[in-house]
């Protein structure tokens, strides 16, 4: 799937700062120093295993149109924001620095560097906003969907989180969801913009609508067909699977839970859709669903979940936790430095990174090694991770969401099998770094 830019400008979806920054550098004359920052996270929400990096996509067609037309100077200037001098230089702003991360889909830990930026200070240090809030919530979203999928097991995973976050928000987690292994969106715009697989049939107010629930049943079917999903709970549930099956008849595709002790009913349900020869019926769940309640229903005849408010939340951790730290600048002379944060509990490592996967024999991962100053040995089992994003301002091509998607899978399955775990517990591998010799 090739990127989607929609044409308007992304340049104002940035914070007040970045631009005062970018002033008080024009006037000291540090703003065109080389500069190297980079995207990480210090540690992963609680009790979290991995994370999962998604957004990259998303982020270089927003990174493609940042620019300042007259609209966005006007409304600087208006605004008093910054003055004349910057004013003119945002107006001619254009990214001809270089990008590299981690491919869309991979896996990530505490330090890995998700993403460097390389150019200039000014280049570099307004993208800094554009970057995190992306980055930050499509990597929660996609990291919950992995745990989340991981439950499921074979069994597929709707996501239907629409009406629980702001409606872009809602476009943006179905296509996070879809990369960590969702199979279909319940959202139109995520199928039209991303080429997301939708999916859905009706709502409690569909059946509501109509003086019964058979007259319901009934319209349903002879508008979708017996394949369709009916919703049984309105009322009563075992007296909606039999009205469901005289309606549809035996070939009736799935009938959908949606309240209730979700693992007895579809016990109970089962059981009545075999008794009636309906023994291909499928039986899809939802119901504010997350991992572990997915977790819960393994043992349970169900086909499908449906998952929403859980997901888009990020399952408790809404967002990533990522930063944007300055690593590496160049001093009035020309010579590059490393730099660093010594605050405590929010410290950095300085210098540029490369990162690589360390694995086993067997292909199975050992730990995360950050080489500093160079990239770090490779014994001949390992794999890098950094690819090159963007190269003097240009995109580079990429494999796009399907890509993604089939990335995010290998590298799951790379890692350590307590990786997997639901359970609180410590990071799946360590961080490492190796310094240069």
């Amino acid at each position: 799937m090739s990127r989607v830019a929609t044409g308007h400008s992304t340049a104002l979806l940035t914070d007040h700062y970045e631009l005062t920054m970018v002033q008080a550098a024009l006037r000291s004359g540090a703003a065109h120093r080389r500069s190297v920052f980079e995207v990480f996270a210090r540690r992963l929400p609680e009790g979290r295993r991995y994370a999962v990096l998604a957004g990259t996509g998303r982020l270089l067609d927003a990174i493609e149109r940042f620019r300042f037309g007259d609209e966005e100077v006007e409304a600087l200037r208006i605004g008093k924001v910054v003055d004349e001098a910057t004013c003119e230089w945002l107006a001619g702003y254009r990214f001809s620095g270089d990008i590299s991360g981690y491919a869309e889909g991979e896996c990530w830990f505490p330090g890995s560097p998700v993403l460097v930026v390389e150019s200039s200070f000014a280049e570099g240090v307004v993208l800094e906003t554009l970057v995190l809030s992306i980055l930050n919530h499509d990597s929660a979203i996609a990291s919950a969907a992995s745990r989340m999928t991981v439950a499921a097991g074979d069994r597929p995973c709707i996501e239907m989180g629409s009406r629980r976050t702001h409606e872009e928000a809602a476009v943006a987690a179905a296509r996070a969801a879809y990369i960590a292994g969702f199979a279909t969106t319940s959202n139109l715009e995520a199928g039209r913009r991303f080429g997301v697989p939708t999916a859905g049939t009706a709502a409690h107010a569909f059946t509501l609508l109509h003086d019964s629930e058979r007259d319901a049943f009934e319209a349903q079917v002879d508008s979708l067909g017996a394949g369709t999903t009916l919703l049984v709970d309105t009322y009563d549930v075992m007296q909606g699977v039999r009205t469901a099956v005289e309606v549809a008849g035996p070939s009736l595709g799935a009938v959908r839970l949606d309240s209730g002790d979700l693992l007895q009913q579809a016990r109970e349900v089962r059981t009545l859709l075999d008794s009636l020869g309906a023994t291909a019926t499928r039986i899809v769940v939802t119901s504010d669903l997350d991992e572990y309640a997915i977790a819960s229903l393994a043992s349970a005849p169900v086909d499908a979940y449906g998952v929403g408010t859980q997901l888009v939340t990020g399952s408790g951790a809404p967002t990533a936790g990522m930063v944007f730290k300055l690593v590496s600048r160049e001093d009035g002379a020309g010579v590059m430095h490393d730099v660093e944060k010594k605050s405590e509990s929010k410290a950095s490592v300085g210098g540029r990174k490369w990162a690589m996967r360390r694995l086993s024999s067997r292909g199975v991962a050992e730990a995360e090694v950050l080489g500093l100053g160079e990239r770090p040995h490779n014994d001949g089992d390992d794999r890098p991770l950094m690819v090159e994003l963007v190269r003097g301002g240009e995109v580079r091509p990429g494999g796009g969401m399907q890509a993604a998607r089939e990335r995010h899978g290998a590298s799951r399955a790379e890692l350590p099998a307590k990786a997997l775990q639901l359970q609180r517990g410590e990071v799946a591998i360590p961080t490492v770094y190796e310094r240069e010799s």
